[in-house]
């Protein structure tokens, strides 16, 4: 039999990237999507190449394209990582710093696009005995927080989404669960030095996430196999003391 396959969208760096490397150190063969192809061939930890596939997940014909080459490349899908998103890094009262276009594009992206490769992918997940999505929401999407007002309502929107797919496809043997993860050293949170230091300072387990953590969480709801809709904080214990 050949081996699960994992389909990462948004998973040339960052979360996407640890949790393709996760899998792929598993046991499972691993494609990867972005946006846009990386400029370099892009490497697994032990040197093996990656699979990847270039995809803008608000594009629905996109994603369904996608999901076609991986099922005729290696005829099956078992795990469906939502990882793409995007934002704007504005203050939540700055309502004028926001446009409409701002907006669109971070819904479209980060709420449409996990339903575009949901809808897409669900043929092949029904197949799977794993059949299994994780969506990355963000702590943002449970409490007053996140780089921006859209993003926090599209993280919250992801939750939401999960939910109600998980209740409407676990009667074809798929799992949804996601994962909320807080502050997550990440090359989005390069210039947010003083907030890491503050998390590291106030949370429970005194440190910043990493990337690696999330992959390790994307792990075990993969391997839980009585378990969906649920959302899984990956932030150290801060929801308790912030």
């Amino acid at each position: 039999m050949s081996a699960p396959v994992a389909l990462v969208f948004g998973g040339t760096s960052g979360i996407g990237f640890a949790i393709a490397e996760r899998l792929h150190a598993d046991g499972m063969a691993v494609v990867v999507s972005s946006r846009r192809a990386p400029e370099r061939p892009l490497a697994l930890a032990d040197g093996t190449p990656a699979r990847v596939i270039a995809c803008d997940v608000a594009d629905e014909a996109a994603v369904e394209a996608a999901v076609e080459q991986v099922r005729s490349v290696l005829g099956r899908l078992d795990v469906l990582v939502n990882s793409a998103g995007t934002t704007v890094f504005v203050d939540h009262a700055d309502l004028n710093g926001v446009s409409v276009a701002d907006w669109q594009r971070i819904l479209d992206v980060n709420v449409i696009g996990a339903w575009n490769t949901v809808k897409a992918a669900a043929g092949l997940l029904e197949e799977s005995p794993i059949g299994c999505v994780i969506n990355i929401s963000s702590s943002a999407g449970i409490r007053v927080a996140g780089s921006s007002m859209p993003y926090s309502v599209s993280k919250a929107g992801v939750i939401q989404l999960t939910r109600t797919l998980a209740r409407a496809l676990g009667p074809r043997g798929i799992r949804v669960n996601a994962l909320a993860p807080g502050f997550i050293e990440t090359r989005w949170t390069d210039d947010y030095r003083a907030r890491g230091d503050e998390v590291a300072r106030i949370a429970p387990l005194r440190r910043t996430g990493s990337a690696e953590d999330v992959a390790d969480a994307a792990a075990l709801l993969i391997g839980a196999r009585y378990v969906t809709g649920e959302v899984i904080l990956v932030d150290g214990g801060l929801a308790l003391v912030d």
